[in-house]
């Protein structure tokens, strides 16, 4: 990237009002330094404790989602941790609304996985959401999960809006889609 290309960006950054950015591997003690430079940020941006607490739990949940499931890593796949993989976070602010998106690359077979779990949530209602997240803490995680099969239904709760996604096919002959994941607070 040519310094021109650098200040275009950073200045695109900030007329989109960005709070936060980052792309690259993750690993859980990136995600801990990312946490404290976001938490001292917001403690400068004129936002209610409410807002600020739940754009934090969005912030982790979705950095957590690129840890533990990105399909494009360092470590080996199999590793429950030191797991280190690729994706993209940022949070920025929109007419007085702050949001997240997080963006990381995964295989072309979660698409319809991560379709099913997201679609109920985006109609569903927040108390439907809260009652889902209760059944969910009482009962054993999901196969496969390397959680408890909350963090969807953390980003839906925290979120203002319905949750918001995509899926891109970034570059032809790439053997990942992008998934893409936007809660507004």
């Amino acid at each position: 990237m040519s310094l021109t290309d650098f200040h275009r960006f950073k200045e695109l950054a900030r007329q989109e009002n960005v709070v936060f950015y980052y792309t690259g591997y993750f690993s859980q003690s990136i995600v801990t330094a990312m946490g404290d430079s976001l938490r001292l940020r917001l403690a400068s941006l004129d936002a209610s404790q409410t807002a600020r607490r739940k754009l934090f739990s969005v912030f982790v949940e979705m950095a957590q989602n690129v840890v533990h499931y990105s399909a494009d890593h360092l470590s080996a796949s199999e590793a429950a941790d030191h797991e280190i993989r690729m994706g993209s976070l940022w949070v920025g602010e929109d007419d007085g609304q702050f949001y997240v998106v997080c963006a990381n690359p995964i295989t072309a077979e979660g698409v319809e996985h991560i379709r099913a779990k997201l679609e109920p949530l985006r109609t569903m209602t927040n108390e439907e959401i809260k009652a889902r997240y209760k059944e969910k803490l009482r009962t054993e995680g999901e196969a496969g999960s390397k959680g408890a099969g909350l963090g969807f239904l953390t980003v839906a709760r925290d979120s203002s809006n319905p949750i918001e996604f995509d899926f891109v096919e970034e570059n032809e002959g790439q053997p990942f889609t992008t998934f893409y994941l936007k809660a507004t607070i």
